[in-house]
């Protein structure tokens, strides 16, 4: 039986976005994942950018209100950000809720190259993050 993961961040456009993609690509068959956001808006492009340079690609899927999953259960449900963390809703079960705060990759500011750089930098480090605490768990 997979377990059921949910990563939230307010927009729904980056970081929840990559992070469900990533843990979908890695463990897809040891999990079902989705994401959510607060306030849902669309999929960052330097998110599907950053996604497809490791082959992963995100550009099919959507943003999703957290009001959607209200009364479904997850063995995990992921913040991202300290908004998300502050305004998550509760979840019925036993949920294990983790926090990973990072930076909003969609505040990067400069050329195309450098914001890009920053959505691979939070990129990775939701990898990481995956990988120790999801995968190897």
């Amino acid at each position: 039986m997979k377990k059921r993961a949910l990563f939230l961040c307010t927009g729904n456009s980056a970081r929840s976005q990559m992070a469900e993609g990533l843990l979908r690509h890695m463990a897809g068959d040891k999990f079902e994942v989705t994401s959510a956001g607060i306030k849902p808006s669309p999929i960052n492009p330097f998110a599907i950018k950053a996604m497809a340079e490791i082959r992963i690609d995100i550009s099919n899927q959507y943003s999703k209100d957290v009001s959607q999953f209200i009364n479904k259960s997850f063995d995990y449900v992921i913040t991202l950000c300290d908004n998300a963390r502050q305004t998550c809703p509760f979840f019925p079960g036993k949920a294990i809720k983790l926090h990973w705060g990072m930076p909003d990759p969609a505040d990067a500011k400069g050329t195309e190259e450098e914001i890009l750089t920053i959505f691979r930098k939070v990129r990775d480090e939701i990898k990481n993050k995956i990988i120790s605490q999801l995968i190897e768990r």
